[in-house]
Order: structure tokens, then sequence, then C-alpha cells
């Protein structure tokens, strides 16, 4: 194994990543030219300038994500191979942004009453070790203002209706450039509610990173 790695070169090549070039928003055609958008996102609007993934959300990267995002309270969540592998993962997508480092970095928020209940908040966590990278501050930027019902098994819509207005900006000054931090990521919605949040709040540049992304269904 390398020094340094989370796991040996079998078990990595078990987890499907992006392919290299591939667009930095939809990271499902490939770009033009390196870290930049394909020919079908280069001219869309939207509140994130780019949303990248280390890894697609499936098989080996599933799990390794489920074990680091669901860990058991208390002693018995201790998991420090599933962090480990988080923590390569968070790597390989600031790898993969188009430009940086930002001013700040922002975890999506859980609400208070999901903390309590999963133990942790595992896009802290990223965040946390994403700024270390970096050399960055996080920034408590948004606030949860309703415990959303889990966006699992929900359609595009109903998962854009389920999120609508469900963050706040806090009450600080908001740097011009500003990193969303997730764990994953499957149409967009939390994301995109989130960057409207931080834009309204006065960030000109928002853009996203997350461990695993969920592929888009064939058309």
């Amino acid at each position: 194994m390398p020094r340094g790695a989370a796991l040996c070169p079998a078990c990595d090549r078990e987890i499907e990543r992006p392919a290299a070039g591939a667009c930095c928003l939809c990271q499902e055609a490939r770009a033009a030219a390196p870290k930049a958008r394909c020919l079908g996102c280069a001219g869309a609007e939207g509140p994130l300038e780019a949303c990248v993934a280390a890894a697609w959300f499936g098989g080996a990267a599933a799990r390794w994500v489920k074990r680091f995002k669901y860990a058991a309270p208390g002693l018995a969540g201790l998991d420090p191979g599933a962090e480990a592998v988080a923590l390569a993962l968070v790597r390989e997508a600031l790898a993969r942004m188009p430009e940086g480092p930002p001013a700040g970095l922002v975890a999506v928020p859980l609400h208070p009453a999901r903390v309590r209940r999963r133990g942790h908040a595992p896009a802290s966590v990223l965040a946390a070790a994403a700024g270390r990278v970096l050399g960055v501050p996080v920034l408590r930027a948004l606030l949860r203002t309703r415990d959303t019902p889990s966006q699992t098994g929900k359609g595009r819509a109903e998962r854009r209706r389920n999120v609508a207005g469900c963050f706040a900006a806090a009450p600080l000054e908001l740097p011009e450039s500003v990193w969303l931090v997730d764990d994953v990521v499957t149409t967009g919605a939390t994301l995109g509610e989130a960057a409207r949040a931080l834009r309204r709040a006065g960030a000109r540049r928002v853009a996203a990173f997350c461990l695993a992304r969920t592929p888009a269904p064939p058309r």
C-alpha cells in the first residue's frame, strides 16, 4: 500500500470515479478544457458554478460513504477506516475543483434535531478537513430552518419542493467566493437551495464539492 493511502490498490480500484476531464458541473460529459464545463452546461444558469464529486455513488464508494455518514452513536461508531477513506476522497474532490482556493468553506447544515439523532454532522467533518488542506476558514454561514424529511426515494421535483426555503444565511458578512461541502449529491436540489441562500446573503461565486454523486439516470 502506498504511504498515506487510505486503501490498498485493489480496493481503491473498486471505487468508480468520474472520468478525467469531466465537466465540472454535471461530471457526465467531457469538457473542452480541464476543469471546465461541457458544451451542454456551458450556458446553464444556476446558483452553482461547479459541483464536483470524487466518486460515483454506488458499489464500493457507496459502502464507504454510508459507513462514514451513518456511524453508530458513541464509541460503537468509531470507524477510522471509513473516516480515512472519506478524507482521502475530500482531497480528490478538491483536486477536481475548477478554481480556488475560496475565501471560505460552508458545510451544508443538518437541522439540530437531526444532528442529535445521528450524533454527528458528516458535512461539517468534511469541511473541517478541507479547511485544513486549503488553509481557509470554515464559516457558519447557513442555518437549517426546518427538519426536512429525508430525500431518499423522492423524485427530482419532489426533492426541490422538500428543501425549498429550508436554509437561511447567518448574520455575518460573506466573502465573495465560497465553496459548499456535502457528503452525497443526488439531484443537487439541496446544494442548489443552499447556494441560493448564500448568494442572497452576498456571496458572488458559489461552487460545491462532495464525496460521491449519484449518476444521472439514462435518458
